[in-house]
């Protein structure tokens, strides 16, 4: 993992709370019935607690949705994916459920998160928190040598997990061979599903993430690139999604994560891009195939990285009832796939999972899952757009923040997308994106290569930063 970072003042995010009128607090009626909620002994359903479950999440994470345990099962494997039982607590609270179709899903902000439901559950009594028996929903889910799907089956249960570990340490371990034993063959498993996963065209964007991160009485702006325990563990996501998918469209009743898959001519633009970049593209690989090969730090391959993901456009919550949608897919998975497997921090999984349990079950589906979903892709679609919203304004306040006072300055920066006579750029040090334009003349603004560039403006007010390219003398 390459990581950059640089530290910023004390900052108020405030402003931008009451800018995307972001909820302060609960009603007084919800808390007490997560109170309420909390307390309940859920008793009635399978117990799965000598299973020995783990979960991988950030350090200070405690809304924790799932928990694993990976098997071999004969030739093959055995995958256990516990996810948060989040029903049992709100299929009886009017009050949460209202709240929860305001707020659609749990929106991050540095200075802290504006939750989908009230921190006694989802970091309590619902959280998959370690050294707890839980209510979960648990799907098993078994994978032959090459990572087929051979078996789905999903249940009510009681689990417990024994540890909660985060990304890095779990890479740490693999590295050193020593991983957890619930974990171990999660690169097994997870290298198994990409290649899966390339083979059926499916594009994931490895794009290093700006993330703020507490620093004493200020904060760090980090530049991440994703390590591969990160990217086994969402395959194991992915996989659970396109499980959930397959039951809903056998049954024709449910709400699919649907993407168009990219069209010709995108894929088209990205091949060029790639000629532009100076980067290889084999005959007959797919842009996946040829995303997956690229080192995600250097500035050639993030701007490649950056075309691709104007090719992936109209993600949404397509529901059904009665008649499987004529277009199913999401096009950068490549296959059916549903939103199933993060009930704390998103709505729709709720929704989704009591489907599948249903279904799965051959019992019909409660009714008050049934009315939601032709409801679900507005609530969703909105709250996406604050949830963007919000840790898009938080990035761009800290870097307004912490070049203030550096306007004037000149920065080495990579040009990762060019329109017209501005491009995106990503400086090397401090780890800014920002806007840059450029000579007037369409020069200077190399796709994928670096180039010097002038700060003009950085204004916190209007979380504002700009560049200008410097022309160097011949």
């Amino acid at each position: 993992m390459a990581l950059r970072r640089i530290r910023a003042a004390r900052i108020d995010f405030s402003g931008l709370r009451r800018e995307l009128d972001l909820p302060t607090a609960f009603s007084e009626a919800a808390d007490r019935e997560a109170e309420a909620a909390a307390k309940d002994r859920h008793e009635d359903r399978e117990d799965r607690t000598a299973l020995e479950f783990v979960t991988i999440d950030p350090p200070t994470s405690r809304d924790l949705d799932q928990a694993l345990l990976l098997q071999r099962q004969g030739t093959g494997y055995r995958v256990f994916y516990a996810i948060a039982d989040v029903a049992a607590f709100t299929a009886t609270a009017p009050a949460i459920e209202a709240e929860t179709w305001l707020r659609g899903q749990t929106v991050y902000l540095p200075d802290g998160k504006v939750p989908l439901h009230p921190a006694v559950l989802s970091e309590g009594a619902a959280s998959l928190l370690p050294d707890e028996d839980r209510p979960a929903v648990l799907w098993t889910i078994d994978l032959d040598g090459t990572g087929t799907t051979t078996g789905v089956d999903v249940r009510r249960a009681t689990v417990r997990s024994r540890a909660k570990l985060n990304y890095e340490q779990v890479q740490r371990d693999v590295d050193a061979g020593t991983p957890h034993p619930s974990v171990a063959l999660l690169p097994v498993i997870g290298q198994l599903l990409i290649e899966r996963g390339l083979e059926r065209g499916a594009v994931n964007l490895p794009m290093p993430e700006q993330e703020i991160e507490p620093d004493g009485d200020g904060w760090r702006l980090v530049v991440r690139g994703p390590v591969p325990v990160e990217e086994f563990n969402a395959q194991i996501s992915l996989l659970t999604g396109m499980a959930a998918a397959r039951i809903m469209l056998d049954n024709k009743t449910g709400l699919l994560r649907t993407m168009p898959p990219p069209q010709e001519d995108a894929v088209r633009r990205l091949r060029l891009a790639a000629k532009a970049l100076r980067l290889d593209w084999p005959d007959g690989r797919s842009p996946g195939a040829v995303i997956a090969a690229l080192d995600p730090m250097d500035p050639r391959a993030q701007a490649l990285i950056d075309q691709a993901a104007e090719m992936m456009r109209g993600a949404g919550y397509t529901p059904f009832d009665g008649e499987a949608p004529q277009q199913p897919l999401h096009g950068a998975v490549a296959a059916p796939y549903a939103h199933v497997t993060a009930p704390l921090r998103r709505l729709a999984d709720r929704y989704v999972t009591e489907v599948c349990l249903a279904l799965h079950a051959g019992a019909d589906v409660p009714a008050w899952a049934r009315e939601a979903l032709p409801r679900l892709p507005e609530v969703m679609s909105r709250t996406d757009r604050v949830a963007n919203a919000a840790e898009r304004g938080a990035v761009d306040l800290v870097e307004a923040v912490l070049l203030q006072h550096r306007v004037g300055e000149e920065f080495d920066a990579a040009v990762l997308d060019v329109e017209k006579n501005r491009a995106d750029i990503a400086l090397d040090e401090p780890p800014v994106r920002a806007r840059c334009e450029g000579d007037g003349e369409g020069r200077g603004l190399p796709l994928g290569e670096r180039i010097r560039v002038r700060l003009t403006e950085a204004d916190p007010a209007r979380r504002k930063v700009l560049f200008h390219t410097v022309r160097l003398e011949a």
